[in-house]
């Protein structure tokens, strides 16, 4: 189920897992290996994360199961279940044509989860283990700037998008665009880069899967960011590709700890003592400071 503790390693630097944490994992795999029930478990959660690989929106109880892994490997369970994981995942990636760039890339989202988790705990663990199921059973790839998910069109973007005159209804394909931290700026020219690999990789790897739309859902598409940043600013730009979708008349319901997470790297600090270095970080903080509330925006637009 995993590699022996010469290459496991290796394998954790091409998952971009970070350096500080290698060594425990490679300590912590003896612990492991050498419990015959944690590995039967362990040998469930990789059954559970790659049972029907490729299928999108597959339920992956992940998270739960993690919960209740063995004391002394806990905070980092998930990550010996993605490693056990790897082989499936590559061979799915291979059958479907996709480069290895393109796999390494994608997976090497295991570390930037891990780089969160040490930024606002302090230690080392894997942030959302969630999360990372999509990436591990072929539904996300990184292309570029972004990241494109395979999905499938939820009822309130479908309306909206049906609402444009677009032949596309609830429930077909879509890609659900998401924008990875620790990757630069967020430049129209990277964006613009990223969507056009995202239409020639879909079309070539996915061709039985037609993808009319891309969404988005993130606290980014929010509009009062408006009132804070230059209309030229890349945040602001990035909005301009998007149609809302969202009701008019619906009520959002405020998600002020999103910013304050992506920001910042922690939700729970207090509001007061947020720094004001960058146009963003200024924001944020004034907004919540005035008393105001942030929202997840949602937006789309058609490939």
């Amino acid at each position: 189920m995993l590699p022996d503790a010469d290459a496991f390693p290796e394998i954790l630097l091409d998952l971009a897992v970070p350096h500080e944490d290698i060594n425990d994992l490679v300590a912590l795999r003896r612990t492991l290996t050498a419990d015959t029930g944690a590995m039967r478990f362990l040998e469930e959660c990789v059954d559970d994360l790659v049972r029907d690989i490729g299928e999108i929106g597959a339920a992956v109880p992940l998270a739960e199961r993690v919960e209740e892994a063995p004391a002394a490997v806990g905070p980092y369970f998930a990550v010996y279940v993605f490693v056990a994981a790897l082989p499936y995942t590559r061979a799915y990636h291979q059958e479907r044509g996709v480069t290895a760039d393109v796999s390494r890339r994608t997976l090497a989202d295991l570390g930037r989860n891990m780089a969160h988790h040490r930024r606002q705990h302090g230690r080392g663990g894997v942030k959302v283990p969630q999360w990372l199921t999509h990436h591990f059973r072929g539904e996300l790839y990184q292309l570029g700037r972004l990241q494109f998910e395979r999905a499938r069109l939820g009822q309130r973007t479908g309306r909206a998008v049906a609402a444009a005159g677009l032949d596309v209804t609830p429930g077909e394909p879509c890609l659900n665009l998401h924008i990875p931290d620790f990757h630069g700026p967020l430049s129209p020219a990277a964006c613009g880069r990223s969507l056009e690999l995202a239409r020639e990789f879909f079309a070539r790897h996915f061709p039985q899967e037609r993808y009319q739309v891309a969404v988005c859902h993130s606290w980014l598409l929010d509009p009062q960011l408006k009132r804070y940043l230059d209309p030229d600013s890349n945040i602001v730009r990035f909005q301009g590709r998007f149609e809302a979708g969202r009701d008019p008349g619906e009520e959002p319901e405020p998600a002020d700890t999103e910013p304050v997470r992506f920001v910042f790297g922690d939700p729970d600090l207090p509001v007061a003592s947020l720094p004001r270095r960058t146009s963003v970080e200024r924001a944020v903080g004034d907004h919540l400071r005035a008393g105001d509330h942030w929202y997840v925006g949602h937006g789309w637009f058609p490939l």
